[in-house]
């Protein structure tokens, strides 16, 4: 790394970073007694929000996005105002935390994302897929996420994450994901998985169509005045009462 964006990273780490996530990037900020989810540990070199395969380092685009947009519902905020050179300078700073950036097969490329159905623009096709979509759900989700998608699966209490914190599932149901609010954002995660949670990835075991279906059933959980991962609001799709 060069020197001097090394220092810039530092500068922009201890002044924006520092109070969360620790001197040592640990995780152990001033700050951190008192958030949940706690701040991520960038010294083991995992990251949830990624575009890379389960278990791979993210893109340097992956962490700017995360720093740019910040992450909805926890203490990360939206850092908009930090200059490009500010945001390549920190990412390099982070990557110093971890030995994981130094080996090249933690390196992956980007999984190419499939563009959404267009029917899931159309309310009578994305009806019929959202009914396929609530037994997959049932079948993946629901242990975690509960089958009303509202975080309280069965097993949702006893999750841990890596680190031993609790991992408590997302409300599906909020009007801002973490992930992102729209069709594709979703879609990634369920490619993707989240590194060092219980969320898997669902690249081997669900098809790109079924991972759709999956997404058609979300909008139809949104609670009401909440918007609908970019389509049209769910009450309009008339499904039947969810058992």
């Amino acid at each position: 790394m060069d020197l001097n964006q090394y220092m810039e990273g530092k500068y922009v780490f201890e002044r924006h970073c520092l109070v969360c996530h620790g001197t040592r990037g640990d995780g152990a900020g001033e700050m951190s007694a008192n958030l949940l989810p706690k701040p991520r540990s960038f010294r083991e070199g995992l990251f949830k929000f990624r575009s890379t395969p389960y278990g791979m380092l993210p893109t340097e685009a992956d962490l700017a996005r995360t720093i740019r947009g910040g992450l909805t519902g926890t203490g990360m905020g939206m850092f908009t105002h930090l200059s490009d050179s500010e945001v390549r300078a920190v990412i390099e700073y982070v990557k110093s935390f971890s030995r994981r950036w130094r080996k090249p097969e933690n390196y992956a490329e980007e999984i190419k994302l499939p563009s959404p159905p267009a029917w899931l623009q159309q309310l009578a096709e994305r009806q019929n897929h959202a009914i396929k979509g609530k037994e997959l759900f049932k079948g993946q989700c629901a242990v975690c996420h509960g089958q009303d998608g509202d975080g309280h699966g069965p097993a949702a209490s006893t999750l841990k994450d890596i680190w031993n914190q609790p991992s408590k599932p997302s409300d599906l149901r909020q009007p801002h994901l973490r992930c992102g609010d729209g069709p594709a954002d979703v879609y990634r995660v369920l490619a993707t998985g989240l590194n060092g949670t219980p969320m898997i990835s669902f690249e081997a075991s669900l098809s790109p169509d079924q991972r759709w279906d999956i997404i058609a059933y979300l909008t139809t959980l949104k609670l009401p005045a909440v918007p609908s991962l970019g389509v049209a609001p769910p009450e309009s799709l008339k499904l039947k009462p969810r058992s």
